[in-house]
């Protein structure tokens, strides 16, 4: 199982990072062409709002609901003799079923987010709506959002057929495509931005328009594997079907407890609106910084352990299980803590090789690393969160993890209305990683009570020694990089010279300390003997 764990992870990890590059990619773009003013703030915003949905849907509550019935149904079809080709297949009935009640929804949704976009405008931009009310300086802001809002909202009927097709390959043990399928929304957007840029008077319409042909894109490449797979079905509306039943009583607990980092992200933007111009775009570069690790690391090991984790459930194989949640703790940790490390000591110079160009200057390359040290404080926490939300999915508990979720939704309010007025925009983005440290806590707790995992010593003392060699890593490069004024002199070749010798100091630092420490790759397999909680 580990075995087919890993192949699996290192297939969706690749593809994500190919993702992720060329996501840094655009936003360099973006950031050459509109830098951190008001046009970036606009469409940054009228982005979040399709960015939100789609990581509700593609990476969260739909496919934490949806996979654990879909995995129970291909067992049921396997017992018989079933293959998802074969039409008596009730695996093919639900997808039918699935695609079918959920297109009309998804259809009245978008056509009403399109006319009513700026009622969303007026919720989650509520200071723009106030000065657009008073005739005040940021009116214009709240007429240009809801103008872009229009353009991007369709992507959400795209992306939720992207993420059902995705969900049913991943089960089927298909995870490149569907891991792939974010690179054609970067490619979209870097071209609009190239390309229909100049024939706007404002670039953030020419962005708009890629993040449509971008969901548009994502849509049209998934169906020919999903007709190769057996599960490109007719629709069907079945509102009332077992399946479907047993789906809506998931997705809608799940929409908090999995999806509870977007919605404070969505809370920061609307306190955001209210602050200094530039505050949204300061905050969307550095969560883009964030998300490279988190959707390399921690989203790429949640992909992969859910359909297990669902099947060893089904299966009853509650060893295995704990064991699965066990190894991807490890080797998210193992990733994650020298991705938060190196990110906090080269944050400045990143920043500079990556967005400093055009309208980028380097005061915006200090008010971004601000905001991302605030964000990588809760880099490790918002892992564990992908890691162990599946560990209640998985077995079909929604009720703890939606208390969980509104609890730490609720501290991520008090810390905002506790940080914003001193720290600004630099607050909301420390309260996000308050709150997700919280609600990983209480996740980890939630398992522990059930009795369905906890850290054993063995664990502890691996995760220590994985915390000592990032901290050595993070010394030994800050030792060595160069002080931000001599960064700033360097040309943009040196600045990548210096940033790649720094990388490579980094990482041959912590891996020669953890084989120091007697870390092995034999820590990171599943174990086969009966779970021993000292193992």
């Amino acid at each position: 199982m580990s075995k087919k764990l890993i192949k699996s992870g290192l297939i969706v990890s690749g593809m994500t990072l190919i993702s992720r590059v060329l996501g840094l990619l655009r936003d360099m773009v973006i950031a050459n062409i509109m830098g951190v003013g008001s046009g970036a703030d606009v469409f940054f915003f009228a982005n979040k709002i399709p960015s939100f949905l789609r990581r509700l849907f593609a990476e969260g509550a739909f496919a934490q609901a949806f996979v654990p019935v879909l995995s129970e149904y291909q067992s049921k079809d396997a017992e018989n003799g079933l293959s998802i080709d074969d039409s008596r297949s009730e695996t093919k009935q639900l997808i039918a079923q699935v695609s079918g009640t959920l297109g009309v929804l998804v259809s009245l949704v978008t056509l009403f987010g399109v006319i009513a976009s700026p009622i969303f405008v007026m919720l989650f931009g509520f200071g723009w709506f106030i000065d657009w009310l008073n005739d005040g300086p940021a009116a214009e802001k709240f007429d240009l959002a809801a103008s872009l809002l229009k353009i991007t909202f369709p992507y959400l009927w795209f992306i939720s057929f992207t993420a059902l097709s995705g969900a049913v390959l991943n089960t089927l043990g298909k995870f490149a495509v569907s891991a792939f399928t974010p690179v054609l929304l970067n490619v979209a957007i870097i071209s609009a931005a190239i390309y229909l840029s100049p024939m706007f008077a404002e670039p953030a319409y020419a962005l708009a328009w890629g993040v449509f042909l971008g969901g548009l894109a994502q849509f049209l490449f998934q169906l020919p594997f999903l007709y190769r797979a057996g599960g490109l079905v007719k629709p069907q509306w079945a509102w009332n079907a077992l399946g479907v039943k047993k789906i809506r009583m998931l997705i809608m607990p799940a929409l908090f407890g999995v999806s509870i980092t977007q919605i404070n992200l969505l809370l920061d933007t609307v306190i955001a609106s209210f602050l200094v111009t530039g505050s949204i775009a300061s905050l969307y570069y550095a969560d883009r910084l964030l998300e490279f690790p988190l959707g390399l690391f921690g989203i790429g090991i949640a992909t992969v352990i859910l359909p297990s984790l669902s099947r060893l459930h089904t299966d009853e194989n509650k060893h295995e299980f704990t064991q699965t949640v066990a190894w991807a703790l490890k080797v998210v940790t193992l990733l994650g803590l020298p991705a938060m490390a190196g990110l906090i000591v080269l944050a400045q110079p990143i920043i500079m090789v990556l967005f400093m160009h055009g309208e980028f200057n380097q005061t915006e390359v200090v008010e971004v690393s601000l905001a991302l040290y605030a964000y990588l404080a809760g880099l490790v926490s918002f892992m564990f969160i992908k890691v162990l939300a599946p560990g209640y999915y998985a077995r079909q508990d929604t009720k703890t993890p939606v208390k969980i979720g509104i609890k730490a939704m609720l501290a991520n309010m008090i810390f905002n209305l506790m940080l914003a007025p001193f720290l600004g925009y630099v607050g909301l983005a420390l309260a996000t990683s308050m709150s997700a440290t919280l609600n990983a806590y209480w996740l980890y707790q939630g398992l522990k009570k059930q009795g369905v995992f906890h850290f054993s010593k063995s664990m502890w003392f691996i995760l220590a020694k994985i915390l000592l060699a990032a901290i050595v890593m993070a010394a030994c490069v800050y030792w060595f990089s160069p002080h931000f004024s001599i960064w700033l002199g360097f040309s943009l070749f040196d600045k990548i010279i210096n940033l790649i010798i720094a990388i490579t100091l980094g990482l041959v630092s912590y891996f020669s300390v953890l084989i120091i420490l007697g870390v092995r790759l034999r820590h990171f397999k599943i174990a086969k003997t009966k779970y021993n909680c000292d193992n």
